[in-house]
């Protein structure tokens, strides 16, 4: 059931790369404690939109407002009291080679609390037990599987307890029963956490398992967004051949 306000809204969103219009004249809405799916061709913008609504790359027009303040003019402190709330999943998970899963998932607490050593081992370790780890800490990123540097990647995207998670691509490079997993642990996330999830993805299955609301990308423009059962039913000829054919490249 759709919230009546948004916790994120886009209005007139452009992003581009030098010369090139990634996108333009984007509008849309986020809703609290929803789990929304953003899926688009390769090349639409799906993990530039990601980056442009959290400024990861700066827009070049447009609005973006987080629980109703623009966050496109903030000034730097601002901005950042702001982006302690919202949690990041990176594709591939982005975890430090050189460091251990502990050091990589202490890395936000280090940087944004002065709680003490003892205090963030605790956290470290709920946080490890919420993505279903146990006794990785001492571990390199080298000495994991894809789905388990898939979870400590997530335990440090909610190591802040962001009300927020971003998500792109949380299935690439891992097998279908590994991504069913890992979906089933994104829902328990935004059910035990009440979080409001963004996941760029284009795994039909995992759609279908996650999605409360669609945003589809095409050509640089926001061909649509609402339920899935509506996504379905739009007669939308692009949209129509990803349901058909389980891929839109």
């Amino acid at each position: 059931m759709k919230n009546s306000e948004p916790i994120i809204s886009v209005r007139g969103l452009e992003a581009r790369y030098g010369e090139k219009v990634v996108f333009s004249d984007i509008d849309l809405d986020i809703f609290p404690g929803q789990l929304t799916v953003i899926l688009g061709s390769s090349g639409c913008g799906k993990t530039t939109m990601l980056k442009a609504i959290t400024r990861l790359v700066e827009p070049t027009k447009g609005s973006v407002k987080f629980w109703g303040e623009e966050i496109t003019q903030m000034d730097e402190n601002r901005f950042q009291n702001v982006l302690k709330q919202v949690g990041m999943l990176f594709q591939g998970g982005a975890l430090l080679n050189s460091l251990n899963v502990f050091e990589n998932i202490a890395i936000p607490l280090e940087l944004h609390t002065h709680l003490s050593p003892t205090l963030i081992e605790r956290i470290i370790r709920v946080k490890l037990s919420l993505v279903k780890l146990d006794n990785v800490m001492h571990l390199m990123p080298s000495e994991l599987s894809g789905g388990m540097k898939k979870r400590v990647a997530l335990a440090r995207a909610i190591v802040l307890d962001p009300k927020i998670l971003f998500c792109d691509e949380p299935s690439a490079g891992i097998d279908p029963l590994t991504s069913s997993h890992l979906d089933e642990l994104l829902l328990e996330l935004k059910r035990k956490l009440n979080m409001t999830i963004v996941v760029v993805t284009h795994e039909l299955a995992s759609i279908h398992r996650i999605a409360d609301r669609i945003i589809f990308l095409e050509n640089g423009q926001l061909i649509f967004q609402g339920d899935l059962a509506a996504a379905k039913q739009a007669r939308i000829p692009s949209i129509d051949t990803f349901f058909r054919s389980g891929r839109y490249d």
